[in-house]
Formats: C-alpha cells, sequence, structure tokens
C-alpha cells in the first residue's frame, strides 16, 4: 500500500492552523506598528538609510541581552560616537542672522541684552533636547510625525511656514556668506557674485555627505572652530569691561529703545527650521528603539553633547555682542551698523595689529555663512521629505530646497546690494521673522512629544511641558496673542 501524502493534513488539523493563522493575525493587528524608519524603504521616506547611520559598537553583557532597560555605564568613547548632531544643530545658533542680531544688540543696548541672549540660549537648549527626544524615541523626524498626526490642510500649513522660516534665514545665511566673500577679495566680487558662489554649496555637501556622516560632522567642526578662533580674538583685542559684561548677564534690563533688537536676538538664536533638523540628525545613530535602556542611553549622550555646543555658541555669541558694545555702544554710528558696514566700521576703530580686525571679522562670517547655508540645505530636505513624503534622489532633492531660498536671494542681492542700510534692515527684519514663525515649529513639537502614543514610556509630563510653554510665550510674544492663538488652532487641529 502506498503510504499517505505528507503534503495531505487530517480534517482535525485544518480548523487547529487556521485558529493559529487567525490569532497571529491578531496578535500583529494589535501590536503597535513600527516606525516609518524602520519599514520598507519604498514606502516611506526617511532621514536615514541603514548603511549610513554611525552604529555604537558595545559589549554586550547578560544583563544588557535580557533586560530592555538596561542603561549601559557612561563611557567616554560612546560620547565621542554620539558627538556630532548636536554641533550641527548649533549652526543655526551662530548664522550671519545671529551676528547681525549680536553687533545691532551690542551696538544699541550695550550689555544690557546679554542677559536675554543666555537665557534665550537656555530655551534654545531645552527646546532642542525635546527635538532630539521625539527623534531618538520615535524613530522618525518631527516633520513625518507632523504629516501623521494632523489633518491634510493643517499639515500643509505647517509645511508652508517651516518653508517661509528656512528661506528667511537662507536669505541672511547666503547674503553673510556673500559680504564676507566681497570683504576677503577687497571687494573684488560684487555681493551677486558671492550669492552665486555660496549657492554652490549644496553640491559641496552632496560631495561631503559621500563620504559619510563622520566626516561630514568633522567639517563643520572644523568651521566652528574657525568661529571661535576669529570672534575670540576680536574679543582679546577690543577687551570689553568685564564687570559691565557680568552685571549685562545677571541682571535682567529691557527699555523702550532696544524692543526690536530684544525680539530679533530671540528670534536669531532659536530658528524654527532648526527643531525639524534636530529631530532628524540625532537619527544618523543606530539605536534600536525597541530597547529602552537603549534609548534612554542615546537621550543622555544627546543631552551633554548638546549642551556642549550649545555653551560654545554662546560664547562665540557673547564675544560678538561684547565687542560691539564696547566699540560702538553710545556713539553716532551704533544706529547705522550692520552685517555689511561692520567690519569697515571695526577696522576703523581697531585696526592694525598682528592681523587686521577686518579679515578676522570676514573669516568668521564666511564660517558662520557657509556652515549655516550647508544646514540650511540639509534641513530643508528632512522638512521637504518628510512633510510631503518625497522619494527623491539626493542631489535632486538638494537642488529643489536649495532653489526654495536661492531665487529669493539673488532677487534680495540685486536689489539691495546699492543700499547698505536697507539691505541691514531687512536682516534685522528677518530676525524679527523668525521670531514670528518659532509656534509653528515649538507648538507641534510640545503637542507631540507629550503623546502617550507617539512617545511611550518618553513622553514628558506636564510640569515640563507647561515650564517650556509658559516660557516661550512670555519670551516670544510678550504683548501680542500670536502665540496662544496658534497653540489653539494647532491642538484643535491634533484633537480633530
Amino acid at each position: 500500500m502506498n503510504s499517505p501524502n505528507r503534503g495531505e493534513e487530517s480534517p482535525k488539523e485544518e480548523p487547529d492552523r487556521d485558529k493559529d493563522a487567525a490569532e497571529e493575525s491578531e496578535s500583529k493587528r494589535l501590536l503597535p506598528s513600527q516606525s516609518p524608519s524602520l519599514s520598507s524603504d519604498d514606502e516611506n521616506e526617511v532621514a536615514f538609510e541603514s548603511r549610513e547611520k554611525v552604529v555604537i559598537v558595545d559589549l554586550e553583557t547578560p544583563e544588557s541581552i535580557l533586560n530592555v532597560d538596561y542603561v549601559p555605564p557612561f563611557s567616554w568613547k560612546k560620547l565621542w560616537l554620539f558627538t556630532g548632531p548636536g554641533f550641527l544643530m548649533s549652526i543655526a545658533f551662530l548664522d550671519p542672522g545671529n551676528l547681525e542680531g549680536d553687533l545691532q544688540a551690542g551696538a544699541i543696548a550695550g550689555y544690557s541684552l546679554l542677559w536675554l541672549l543666555m537665557w534665550a540660549t537656555v530655551m534654545g537648549l531645552l527646546i532642542q533636547l525635546l527635538s532630539a527626544r521625539v527623534g531618538v524615541a520615535t524613530g522618525r523626524h518631527l516633520a513625518e510625525l507632523c504629516r501623521e498626526e494632523y489633518p491634510t490642510w493643517a499639515r500643509l500649513v505647517l509645511w508652508f511656514m517651516a518653508e517661509l522660516a528656512l528661506i528667511g534665514a537662507d536669505i541672511q545665511e547666503v547674503i553673510g556668506s556673500a559680504i564676507a566673500i566681497q570683504i576677503l577679495s577687497n571687494g573684488a566680487l560684487p555681493l551677486w557674485a558671492g550669492v552665486l558662489i555660496t549657492a554652490s554649496d549644496c553640491f559641496v555637501f552632496l560631495f561631503l555627505e559621500n563620504y559619510g556622516v563622520r566626516k561630514l560632522e568633522a567639517v563643520f567642526a572644523v568651521l566652528i572652530a574657525t568661529m571661535a578662533l576669529a570672534f575670540a580674538w576680536m574679543f582679546g583685542d577690543t577687551k570689553p569691561n568685564g564687570k559691565e559684561l557680568l552685571i549685562g548677564i545677571l541682571v535682567p534690563r529691557l527699555g523702550s529703545k532696544t524692543i526690536r533688537q530684544a525680539v530679533g536676538v530671540v528670534g536669531c538664536v532659536i530658528m524654527p527650521h532648526n527643531v525639524f533638523l534636530h529631530s532628524a540628525l540625532v537619527q544618523s545613530r543606530d539605536i534600536d528603539p525597541k530597547k529602552r535602556g537603549r534609548v534612554q542611553e542615546a537621550l543622555n549622550y544627546y543631552t551633554i553633547e548638546s549642551s556642549v555646543a550649545l555653551l560654545v555658541s554662546f560664547m562665540i555669541n557673547l564675544f560678538v555682542t561684547t565687542v560691539f558694545a564696547k566699540g560702538f555702544y553710545g556713539t553716532k554710528q551704533a544706529n547705522n551698523i550692520g552685517l555689511v558696514n561692520a567690519g569697515q566700521y571695526l577696522e576703523e576703530k581697531y585696526g592694525g595689529g598682528l592681523f587686521p580686525i577686518l579679515y578676522i571679522w570676514g573669516i568668521g562670517l564666511l564660517a558662520a555663512g557657509q556652515s549655516s547655508t550647508i544646514t540650511g540645505t540639509y534641513a530643508g530636505q528632512f522638512i521637504m521629505g518628510g512633510f510631503l513624503n518625497l522619494r527623491l534622489k539626493k542631489w535632486l532633492r538638494a537642488l529643489i530646497t536649495r532653489s526654495f531660498a536661492i531665487v529669493p536671494t539673488i532677487v534680495v542681492a540685486l536689489v539691495f546690494n546699492t543700499s547698505e542700510a536697507s539691505l541691514d534692515i531687512l536682516n534685522e527684519w528677518l530676525n524679527v521673522l523668525q521670531s514670528i514663525q518659532i509656534p509653528f515649529a515649538l507648538i507641534p513639537l510640545l503637542t507631540l512629544v507629550s503623546k502617550e502614543h507617539v512617545m511611550g514610556v518618553f513622553r514628558i509630563g506636564p510640569t515640563l511641558e507647561n515650564l517650556i510653554s509658559r516660557g516661550s510665550y512670555g519670551m516670544f510674544c510678550s504683548k501680542c496673542y500670536l502665540y496662544s492663538s496658534v497653540s489653539s488652532l494647532l491642538s484643535f487641529c491634533h484633537q480633530w
């Protein structure tokens, strides 16, 4: 007799298999869905491909394997591996718009706004840590989460506002680089030529990115070091008053004549596009979101790294503000000084020495402009890709996002090329524009980072949420209802 076919199953086994399949299907349905960054790359836009991420080398122990909540002990080697995203993020605190706000605050308000600069940096650090928390804990960046959590019309409004803020920031950054090129070429290259040279930075960015994330981060470290050295040199040459500097940091003062400079200081320190950028940059490290201990470890290292990065940025901003406070506060030039003519005024007052201060200023300004335009291109890719879920080749996406900002910048350069005063006023009002745009990035961040279904155990509590919300309200939108109006609107959209 022939033995039964092994492919055949008894009638009793078939219901059991159907039951098991049904239970498996149901269990998959009830499990929380994985983040898009972990799913197929063909379906969702991701900040970094798996092959692009930095692998955090670690020695697995029995405890770390069995316990998902286990947080490995501190390691200097790991801190070095996590170092990078925070310094790229800090570039937005050092762009030419910041330098414009710093020098005008120093020249017009003296040392009196240093306290505001310090607390704006502290508030900026808290906001950026929340942005990093979103990126690490969810495996998605803020623009992606906004796409999923808000209705289409609200998502498009948020995307438009983010692009508007990015364009405003990029105009300042490209113009700043063009001014620096003009200074260092002794006026041989006009402003529009500097704009075209700076516009090519997206190709430099793509070239550097091909060599890996760590190489790109190393280039930015060199640019930040260049800025720090240049402006520290200026600080040493001018020898600002130490006592007045300390009083300016510790004693809050705000006069009616310095309101615009105060708003500009806050607007240029905290950049809306930077909130989206940091949540994507932290995903350049390979972290398993299923292991809560590993997520907490990454957050601990990113907290240290971001704090150090923003301390460096605060010191650089402090150097610039105090140099111009010492040299021009209370003088006739105070109301006329701006990014375009600042180098000339510095040369007239402090020229000579081992190395002319005009060129020191130009080198620092060029480093600030070039680094910030590249990170702006980076941020533009994440914002556009996240909100619109675009699956484009990197060179094409960089070209599109660069064109969004470079076309208005060329127009500005041609229109304002012959009017230094008008260009400086434009830069000042662009800083104010950044202040107005802050709620459109901050409110979605605070809303999403406090939601348990988004963040799980890493959501923030109501105390921290209220602290940041109230602090932001008081600093950004005192004497106006914009912040509360945007907050109410976006909260309604999220619930709806």
